[in-house]
């Protein structure tokens, strides 16, 4: 793994910002803090991983901000404008334009992944040229490649066609596709439930927080302010 380049794409944690489906259901601070206990299960992947890391902010504007996020050596890369898709191809040109080989491009809303997971993500490169994880909802939870990506801007982000619709484009521009096991994200209520059953095995410092954190919730700490 120590080959592959680790990138985190992310966006600084605000209240009233990000996990908007979150926060019509628990209110705003209680997706909030949600948020910023998802980056940092994020960023503990990212102190252990053995090989380079990258961080990519929203903006330029985070710059700041990301570089001091983790303990470790790590480059910052701001994304660029337009879609998710142009945004994983820019960054993607630009680190292989600096010499990178092998990426893995993870979020900040997987919790669940882990060294297996995203080893196993790695592993598969040796005999594919683009690897994603299955989440729940028809999207993708990590993706992997060893050769540029096709076009991404067409793809239907944010939709349950996404993994399907990769596998597709790449297939159709040649490359083999192999996917890894399946990881949740979280984006909506459900999505808490499921992953915290999977938290409560996790001894990880930063799963364990956000454990803590979701129990606030369903303990009615958090008041259910949209409500």
């Amino acid at each position: 793994m120590s080959d592959t380049t680790l990138v985190l794409f992310c966006k600084r944690p605000a209240l009233g910002f990000g996990k908007q489906r979150l926060a019509a259901d628990l209110g705003e601070q209680a997706a909030f803090e949600i948020a910023v206990g998802l980056l940092a299960c994020a960023l503990e992947d990212l102190e252990h991983w053995p090989g380079p890391v990258v961080i990519a902010p929203h903006s330029d504007t985070e710059i700041a901000w990301a570089a001091n996020l983790l303990r470790r050596s790590a480059s910052v890369v701001p994304q660029s404008e337009g879609n998710l898709g142009e945004r994983i191809e820019a960054i993607d040109r630009l680190l292989r334009g600096k010499g990178a080989g092998q990426l893995l491009v993870i979020g900040s809303d997987a919790p669940e992944l882990n060294a297996r997971l995203l080893g196993q993500a790695v592993e598969l490169l040796a005999d594919h040229d683009a690897v994603f994880a299955a989440a729940e909802d028809g999207g993708v939870s990590l993706m992997a490649n060893r050769k540029p990506w096709p076009e991404l801007k067409p793809m239907p982000w944010s939709t349950p066609q996404l993994g399907a619709s990769l596998q597709q484009l790449c297939e159709r521009a040649g490359q083999r596709v192999g996917w890894s096991a399946p990881c949740s994200d979280v984006d909506r209520l459900d999505d808490l439930e499921r992953v915290s059953k999977s938290l409560r095995v996790d001894p990880r410092p930063a799963r364990q927080s956000l454990l803590a954190i979701i129990n606030r919730w369903q303990s009615n700490e958090y008041g259910q302010a949209s409500k």
